[in-house]
């Protein structure tokens, strides 16, 4: 296939945590340059990107390869998004703008329509939509970007199982949006704070025999490199 140059690293990004590149293997610029159309310039230009961002590793020997996080790694991303979720939500009570507020607003009520169908592929989109939303509005785009990533990571390492109650779900973040209308920080940030505890709880490790391609997070002389910390 080919692809804009610009948008290689995020095509490799999305193939690492779709599985398509098992964790441990090589990926090496000519065959990642064919396969996406590109020259090899932008592929390098990736690979370093991808490396800071702690999806690459390079190897004496070997190059560069998709890095093999520890179980401990994948727990601390958890972590901190339930450090920095909150805090987004808290920002987003101060500087949220009507777009913002009109978006999530339109989120709730879909989800909640879509809870009482019991569509769990739609509530999976359209909760990632909410929180992209929730944390643009924090009016912070290095947290937003911190959060971009953590979510991308914790698609790489974890499954995640649809709430048991997709009703209830929706009525937190029906709550997160309210907060965050009426301007009222502290609230939004407890809110959020209790609903990302309870959603982290739904997150599995992708083990071996868990149905899922490349679902080994195992232990790795290699660790994630996480320079600058990222539902």
């Amino acid at each position: 296939m080919r692809i804009p140059a610009h948008s290689v690293c995020t095509a490799i990004r999305d193939d690492i945590v779709a599985g398509v590149y098992e964790r441990g293997s090589r990926l090496t610029e000519e065959l990642l340059a064919r396969r996406y159309g590109v020259s090899r310039v932008p592929v390098r230009e990736a690979l370093r990107t991808l490396e800071a961002e702690g999806f690459v590793v390079t190897r004496r020997h070997a190059g560069a390869c998709v890095a093999e996080p520890t179980e401990q790694e994948a727990a601390d991303l958890l972590e901190m998004r339930t450090l920095l979720e909150p805090l987004g939500a808290s920002r987003a009570a101060q500087r949220r703008t009507e777009a913002h507020l009109k978006v999530l607003r339109g989120l709730v009520r879909l989800g909640q329509e879509r809870a009482r169908r019991g569509n769990s592929e739609d509530l999976r989109s359209l909760g990632g939509w909410f929180h992209e939303t929730l944390a643009q509005a924090s009016g912070s785009p290095a947290l937003s970007s911190m959060l971009t990533q953590l979510r991308h990571k914790i698609a790489w390492m974890y499954v995640v199982d649809a709430p048991a109650d997709p009703a209830a779900s929706w009525a937190e973040h029906g709550a997160i949006v309210d907060a965050v209308a009426r301007g009222d920080g502290e609230r939004a940030r407890a809110v959020t704070a209790l609903h990302t505890e309870r959603s982290s709880a739904a997150h599995r490790l992708r083990f071996p025999g868990g149905g899922d391609r490349a679902d080994r997070v195992r232990n790795s002389q290699h660790p994630v490199n996480m320079p600058s910390l990222r539902h």
